[in-house]
């Protein structure tokens, strides 16, 4: 947990957030075949002036802001602006967001085998970073981004009609990618989901692999090594099933045992999602609420 703290780091501390009900945030279902690829399309809107808000860990976007300027806050005390056409690496903890407003977005939330695929890039060594996106993707992307921009701007085109020509330009541009890393990215999916805390002993030999092959496999297409990543997700699972409206009995002993004692809990959920379980489900959580929905957590399926 070293690095520099975020906001959340800190069990009392209280960011001051963009309330809930001034953002709008819409899913748009990505057409079936780029769903491996793609968890979600989105459109992102806020009118206010100012606007603060944290994303927790995640695995990459490719971001189009129409309006708004600002930053992001990474956990090694940089900040990247919000390129009007941005590629967000993936996180190993929450950032902070600030913008000034009003912050208009669309895009697209990667999969592990989408950023593999359309990036190429190591997610490990280039995590927590908000880079413009030509810079990996190509002036392609610069050129349509643009026109994408413009046409939001004036109306022509819609946030779901910008998000979708988003899918089409990754759809157009994915590489192919290993077979066995693709079974060996399957393979940890489901080792992540079966679990709040999978042995990482069980990943040795999936798709032929030995244990340090797997080590490493996991860290470029994951962004963190099997034990780091178990923990992200389990922070991420903990956090989805505390912020619903309701909570079983069983899911809640399930956390309990999953968590060495509540102190490490907090700690553990304010480090990778950005706040603390008593404001899970507070006002102020809007992108957050959004972020640790079950369905952006897909890849836990395999």
């Amino acid at each position: 947990m070293d690095g520099q703290p975020s906001p959340g780091d800190q069990p009392g501390h209280k960011p001051n957030l963009t309330p809930a009900a001034l953002i709008a945030l819409d899913y748009i279902a990505p057409p079936p075949p780029l769903a491996p690829f793609v968890t979600t399309l989105y459109h992102f809107r806020c009118d206010e002036p100012r606007i603060r808000d944290i994303q927790p860990a995640s695995i990459g976007q490719l971001c189009f802001f129409p309006h708004g300027k600002g930053e992001m806050l990474f956990k090694q005390g940089h900040r990247d602006p919000n390129h009007e056409i941005g590629l967000l690496t993936p996180l190993s903890r929450a950032a902070l967001i600030e913008v000034e407003g009003p912050f208009h977005a669309f895009g697209a939330a990667l999969t592990p085998v989408g950023w593999a695929a359309l990036t190429e890039l190591h997610a490990g060594q280039h995590c927590d970073r908000l880079l413009a996106a030509a810079t990996v993707l190509g002036p392609q992307i610069e050129t349509l981004g643009q026109e994408w921009l413009a046409a939001y701007r004036d109306g022509r085109m819609s946030g779901r009609e910008c998000a979708l020509a988003v899918g089409g330009f990754i759809a157009a541009n994915l590489k192919p990618l290993n077979a066995r890393h693709l079974e060996l990215i399957a393979a940890t999916g489901h080792w992540l989901g079966a679990a709040f805390n999978p042995e990482v002993g069980e990943l040795a030999g999936v798709a032929g692999y030995s244990a340090r092959q797997v080590q490493r496999l996991v860290e470029r297409y994951f962004g963190l090594p099997p034990r780091a990543l178990a923990r992200k997700y389990r922070a991420l699972r903990a956090a989805a099933l505390l912020s619903a409206p309701q909570l079983s009995l069983e899911d809640e002993a399930e956390i309990a045992e999953a968590f060495f004692d509540q102190p490490h809990m907090i700690r553990e959920i304010a480090h990778f999602v950005g706040r603390t379980p008593a404001r899970l489900g507070d006002a102020s959580t809007p992108y957050l609420a959004e972020m640790i929905d079950a369905r952006n957590l897909r890849e836990l399926n395999g």
